[in-house]
This record gives structure tokens, sequence and C-alpha cells, in this order.
């Protein structure tokens, strides 16, 4: 990543002086999330993609009965798509396509892999559903041997401590450059529990103990503005909402004509209205298009059931 030419740390901030303060502080003291305490591959990429857009508290209870179910990418691997669909759709883990995909990438690592994960962000790619954060992520966890993760908490550190732009080139530079070389996996988590703890979006530098207070630029001017943090729509009465529950009730029927099914996943369903056949032809074309669903439509009567 080429270094910016409108923007530097400032002359007081010693690199390897706030690695170190980061460091010891997140030693110190963190949240206890079961993730944080394998380097399982496996384990931290179910952890990673519950943790998408659902709150980590959330997610503990979901990973715990995800891998008692299926304790290992073999297992996985073997499990019938629906079942996995319908327990993410049971624990309200949002949009089911991610349990899709990490069906499918579990997949991957058994036929192309040998059951083994790849372990560069680069090759993690590769796999089914893994963007380039997610990937990151991994490499870092399971392997120490990822780039330095740059997301929404992040950019709020190095906005606020460090007065860096708005801008994402800038960003994944710094973040780059203060990551101590090696060291991806004990960085990564802190410097992300430093954003969730203490430079939330009301931050809480005192309280927290935060180790950059001495060289925080915020800190100092009281100016604790940070970049805008797009908000999670709505899940209830949403459209995922109501993907999630066509797919439940698929799972516990063998098929349904669309009226039938209409009326089974919102009381307010009629054929004609606002909430009818044209609005849960809308949800089915979804679920198709993510590979959840199929429909059958001989012009008489469509039929919808779950893809095995």
């Amino acid at each position: 990543m080429t270094e910016p030419d409108d923007w530097s740390f400032p002359d007081d901030v010693a690199l390897e002086t706030v690695q170190r303060q980061l460091i010891e502080w997140y030693e110190a003291d963190h949240r206890q999330f079961p993730w944080r305490e394998t380097d399982d591959a496996y384990r931290i990429l179910v952890s990673e993609v519950m943790s998408q857009q659902t709150q980590l508290g959330r997610v503990v209870e979901a990973w715990h009965d995800f891998l008692e179910e299926w304790p290992t990418v073999e297992a996985l691997a073997e499990a019938d798509r629906a079942d996995v669909v319908g327990f993410w759709t049971d624990h309200s883990l949002g949009y089911n396509n991610r349990a899709k995909y990490l069906h499918e990438a579990a997949q991957q690592v058994v036929e192309e892999y040998g059951g083994e994960f790849p372990d560069t962000p680069d090759e993690l790619q590769e796999l089914m559903g893994v963007g380039p954060y997610t990937a990151n992520a991994v490499a870092s966890f399971a392997f120490n041997n990822g780039d330095a993760v740059v997301d929404t908490n992040v950019k709020r550190v190095l906005y606020r401590a460090f007065d860096a732009p708005d801008d994402d080139s800038t960003f994944e530079w710094a973040a780059g450059e203060l990551m101590p070389e090696g060291e991806s996996r004990v960085w990564n988590n802190a410097i992300m529990e430093l954003g969730g703890v203490a430079c939330e979006k009301t931050p809480s530098c005192d309280d927290a103990g935060c180790p950059w207070r001495t060289v925080c630029h915020a800190y100092e001017t009281g100016d604790f503005t940070a970049p805008d943090v797009p908000t999670q729509p709505s899940f209830e009465g949403s459209r995922r909402q109501f993907r999630g529950r066509v797919v439940s009730t698929l799972r516990e029927y063998d098929e349904l004509a669309l009226d039938t099914l209409g009326h089974r996943v919102r009381v307010d369903y009629s054929a004609e209205g606002e909430y009818g056949r044209e609005w849960l032809r809308g949800l089915l074309s979804d679920l198709t298009d993510d590979g959840l669903v199929e429909v059958d439509d001989d012009g008489d009567e469509l039929v919808a059931r779950l893809q095995r």
C-alpha cells in the first residue's frame, strides 16, 4: 500500500511505543469470546460468518450450538444443506445465503484441500462466500498470517487517535503501518477490541483505560466525531425476516402451494393485496437466486420447496 501524499502519523507518535501499549492493554484484559481461545480455522470461519452484522453476544450461543451439531469441517460438508440453512434461520443469524456459502466452503475444503484450510488471505478468498475481510480475519486468527484488519471500528480508531482522513486507502496504509510484523493474530484482536470497548460511537476513553489517550487527537481536542457508520436495517418486519419464515415453513413441509405458504408466513397475507402473491413471488425469487428454494410453476399452481 502506497504511503499517502497528504497525511502521515503525527511527529510525536512512536509506532513501537503505541504498538506495545495496545498489545499490553489487550493482553491485560479483554472480552472473552470462545473463538478467541482457538486457532482452529473451521471454528474461526464459523464465528466470522456468524458475526457479519450480528451482535457478538447473540453469536456465542449460536456458535456453540452450530459446533455441537457439526463439530468439524467434514461434518458440515456432509450435512444436508436444508438443515444448515434451517439452523441459520432458527438462530436469527441474518441472510440465509451465508449458511449456504458456509456449507459450500466446507465442501471445498474437504474436496479440494483434503480437509486442511489454506492459510493465506488470497487462498482463503477462493472459498465460496469468503471475501477479503473474512479471509484476512481467518488468516490472522487461525494462522497468524494476515494483513491488518480494517473494519468500521478500526477506521474510527485511526480517525480519532491519529487524525487520519476519512479515506479508505489512507486507513489501509495506516493500519498496515501500525501492525507489528508477524503479529496479526494479537494485533487485529487488540485494535478491534479497542474500537469495540473504548472507542465506540460514544467513547469510553477513561473508563476503558484506553492506552492511546496520551497521543489521541480526539482525546486532546475533545472532538470525537468519526466517519459515518452505516446502521443495520431493522430486522423486524423486513424482507430478511420473511425470507427466514419462508425457509422455516418449507422445512416443516415437503412442499407448499403459493397461497398456502403465504398464509403460513404472514397473518395479513392476501392473495391480491399488498402482501400477496406478487410480494411472495419476490421472496421466492430471492431465495431461488440464492440456491435455497426451488419453485415449480405449471401455469395452474406454483409450488415451492427447499432445494436439496
